[in-house]
């Protein structure tokens, strides 16, 4: 187990900042997912971290030696850790096994070390009996516990995982979900996981780090992160929901001249998030209409506009009609910190 820590971590490709002034510290033995859009530094971080990238300000630390500042890098190989990459990137002229053992060549193990090693990786990834099989004669979620058994051979430390479940199908996604949980638990390693799918970072960090524009928004465990949003960015980027525009007066808030259940601290003018499970119908509340529906098989996803202005979504038992007049309370809501 490893503690990664970023001090105050910036890169920039030409004059472009993909990271601005970052630091973290990812405790040994933490699950932690990198979160967040499209293009806002987190597989630049990790890139950092693996040693692929140099940082133009700031250092990377194991456990409190440096690995890399803008003056100097230790290279990948030297730093003890393993990757999973999107693509895989096995090698097709190579069946399981060869492609398993491949990081321990070049060690001066012998032959049946590296055999012992590899099926011991293999059978962690419960693929034992697939040493001679093509890489290609694999789908595709056989292939990640082959890359992922790659990663796990040389007994690293550190495993980061940059999108692995992208090129997967949802069913495939769900059983990876819970082979990732599984190899965590087994090794003790620190873990790095990069993905802009917010439902894998939430079922398997134990913390979330969330990024926009190459800085940190928000740092926190996963029910923090969903229902205690940092700010407007997180909010609306970390799960389903409809921000409002209320004001807060001596601790009660208004949603239009109605008090509304919330939680947080805010003064005047505020931003309220309403999570979908958190509004009901009822007999007495806000007036809204039905403007759209959309079946989600244990609940009726459900788009109202309220008669005050703004919108909701609502996760219904049942199924209304198109352009209905109902009540709608809302049973919890967060502040959203300015």
């Amino acid at each position: 187990m490893t503690t990664i820590t970023l001090k105050q971590i910036g890169k920039t490709f030409g004059h472009n900042a993909a990271v601005s002034d970052v630091s973290l510290e990812l405790p040994a033995g933490s699950f932690t997912a990198f979160l967040g859009p499209s293009g806002c530094g987190k597989t630049t971080l990790l890139r950092l971290i693996a040693g692929f990238e140099q940082p133009t300000s700031g250092a990377v630390l194991f456990d409190g030696a440096t690995m890399a500042d803008s003056a100097s890098m230790v290279p990948p190989e030297k730093r003890n850790l393993g990757i999973v990459f999107q693509s895989y990137a096995l090698w097709p002229h190579m069946d399981v096994a060869g492609n398993v053992a491949y990081p321990l060549k070049g060690r001066g193990l012998g032959k049946a070390e590296i055999e012992r090693r590899v099926a011991e990786a293999l059978e962690t990834v419960s693929l034992t009996g697939y040493a001679k099989r093509s890489v290609d004669a694999l789908s595709g979620g056989q292939r990640q516990r082959v890359a992922l058994a790659r990663c796990l051979v040389t007994g690293t430390r550190i495993i980061l995982l940059d999108e692995p479940l992208a090129n997967l199908d949802v069913h495939l996604r769900a059983a990876m979900l819970d082979v990732f949980a599984d190899i965590h638990r087994r090794t003790g390693a620190s873990v790095v996981f990069v993905t802009h799918d917010q439902s894998e970072a939430l079922a398997l960090a134990d913390r979330i780090v969330v990024l926009d524009s190459g800085r940190v928004q928000q740092v926190g465990a996963p029910h923090e992160i969903y229902a205690e949003p940092a700010n407007a960015m997180v909010a609306g980027f970390v799960g389903r929901g409809t921000l409002l525009d209320v004001k807060v007066e001596r601790g009660v808030t208004y949603l239009a001249d109605m008090p509304v259940a919330a939680r947080g601290e805010g003064q005047g003018a505020a931003k309220l998030l309403v999570r979908p499970q958190s509004v009901r119908l009822a007999e007495s509340g806000f007036a809204a209409n039905v403007e759209r529906i959309r079946y989600a098989g244990a609940h009726y996803e459900t788009a109202l506009a309220l008669a005050t202005g703004g919108s909701l979504i609502a996760d219904l038992p049942r199924r209304l009609d198109i352009g209905a007049s109902v009540a709608v309370a809302i049973d919890d809501a967060w502040i959203v910190p300015a």
